[in-house]
């Protein structure tokens, strides 16, 4: 008997090892559960479809020479113009990627805790050997995963339709600005998710949670700039103030809008995608202009100016994240039963 015993306890502790983690378990599961959504599949439908229209359309300009395609200059990145350029009838594939990619993390999010609270699936779930915090975290680690998968299938897709229908491939340079562009709109595609998080801990009812993620989505795409210029008209200075004052007030004005995570989406992706932006700063002297060298930035340089905005979207993410995880970790889970 003990030595069948000493026999079998290898292969147990085998098949223990083998055994995956339960946060892995419940990642997997969230992530099919994801998929498998119809509430997704409409979404992600239409937001290909916009990415496809605005595909369309940066080849309609392309062919008509919107883009300035026949500069030599600006020929080693015609492959890039498929993201920012649009003949005007529909918006280009970089504006349609801000203004619907919040949804995504919107809809992912918003009823990840509190439709398992009111389902009563919560407590029975804490019951089990799995640590409170690894249930929140596996919430965020597949919708982050759903997200990364989406976003990289998208800016593929646009690559795949540039080079079939233009016939022209992208430089390595190209390349990596595309990669660093869909990296940085997936950390904030997942500041969207972590802020759908916070509100589906605080509400316990998901419409009320959907509706304060909506509102907040549409307050920084539209409102904020408005508050923003209002504020500015309010304190500018006069015309026969100091530069420097001018400055002053200019750079407040900069920081309050930059305060935004859709702006400071907007000016990252923008910067890597058009090398041609070689500073964020409105105000130039003129000894800055003389001084500069005609010619479009390095992949190296464009990424060092807007490194600053990629930590402030990363900082702005873990402090939504902090916060639904310090909430949820106090919250009392009481059985329905």
């Amino acid at each position: 008997m003990a030595a069948r015993f000493r026999r079998d306890r290898p292969a147990a502790a085998l098949e223990s090892s083998r055994t995956p983690a339960p946060f892995w378990v419940m990642v997997q599961k969230e992530f099919g559960d994801h998929i498998r959504s119809w509430r997704f599949v409409i979404l992600l439908a239409i937001v290909t479809l916009a990415c496809i229209g605005s595909i369309y359309t940066a080849v309609t300009a392309l062919k008509a020479g919107v883009s300035q395609a026949d500069n030599p200059t600006d020929t080693r990145f015609l492959f890039l113009s498929m993201f920012t350029v649009s003949d005007g009838n529909l918006p280009n594939f970089l504006t349609f990627l801000s203004f619907l990619a919040p949804l995504i993390g919107i809809a992912i999010g918003f009823d990840s805790v509190n439709s398992e609270r009111n389902k009563g699936t919560l407590s029975r779930v804490l019951s089990q050997p799995v640590h409170r915090d690894d249930f929140l975290n596996a919430k965020f680690a597949a919708g982050l995963l759903l997200i990364a998968v989406v976003i990289f299938s998208l800016g593929l897709l646009v690559m795949g339709m540039g080079l079939f229908t233009i016939g022209y491939p992208p430089t390595p340079e190209e390349f990596g600005r595309v990669i660093i562009t869909l990296l940085i709109t997936t950390v904030y595609v997942g500041l969207w998710l972590n802020l759908s998080l916070l509100f589906s801990v605080r509400f316990k009812q998901a419409a009320t949670s959907a509706l304060a993620g909506i509102a907040l989505w549409i307050f920084f795409l539209v409102f904020f700039s408005m508050i923003v210029n209002l504020i500015g008209n309010a304190t500018s200075p006069s015309d026969t103030a100091d530069a420097a004052v001018i400055l002053r007030h200019a750079d407040w004005m900069q920081l309050l809008s930059r305060l935004s995570p859709a702006q400071l989406f907007q000016e990252a992706a923008s910067t890597l995608l058009l090398p041609d932006v070689r500073t964020l700063n409105p105000f130039v002297t003129q000894e800055q202009a003389y001084l500069a060298i005609s010619a479009p930035l390095p992949f190296g340089q464009s990424l060092l100016l807007v490194w600053p905005h990629i930590v402030a979207l990363i900082a702005e993410t873990a402090v939504c994240f902090a916060a639904s995880y310090v909430l949820f970790m106090r919250q009392e889970v009481r059985s329905r039963s």
